[in-house]
Parts: structure tokens; sequence; C-alpha cells
């Protein structure tokens, strides 16, 4: 199954609907089968973004995936990107 990185930052001053959501973030992300995922640190180690490694049957189905993630529907994000991606290492 294809791979896809999800990557998302977050919109400024919203560390606290982050930490608000992460519990259900985290709980998708394992009820998902994320195949990797972790925050964006920024110079003093706060979270401001998030990458995320998917399997998903083509565009449309990480599209899906990126758009029911709680941190999403909370609103945390200033921007999503998202890239098919081919592992090559680990």
């Amino acid at each position: 199954m294809p791979l896809f990185a999800v990557i998302c930052t977050d919109k400024p001053d919203h560390l606290q609907t982050r930490l608000d959501n992460r519990p259900d973030h985290v709980a998708y992300l394992k009820d998902t089968g994320a195949v990797m995922a972790g925050p964006f640190l920024n110079g003093d180690d706060t979270m401001y973004g998030s990458l995320v490694v998917i399997e998903a049957d083509d565009m449309a189905g990480a599209e899906a995936w990126a758009t029911n993630d709680p941190y999403a529907k909370a609103g945390l994000f200033s921007d999503v990107r998202i890239e098919k991606w081919n592992k090559v290492i680990g």
C-alpha cells in the first residue's frame, strides 16, 4: 500500500489547542495504524506542527485521513501538505 507524508503547521498561538486534543489525536494515530508520527519542535522544544506517515490507497484516502484527524477537526493547522512518499531506509 502506498505511503503518504502528512505535513502540518500549527496556527500561531494554538499550543493549547494542540495540548487539549493530543489524547484524541494519539488515539487516532494508533487506531488508524499510522506508520510513524511526531511533532515538529521549535528552538525551545515547543510543538508547532506534525509529521505523520500513513498508508492509504491513494491521495483521496490520505486526504480523508487528514481531514478526520482530531487536530484538524479542532482547527489546529494553518497548513496541511500531503505528499506521496517512498520509504528507502529504515
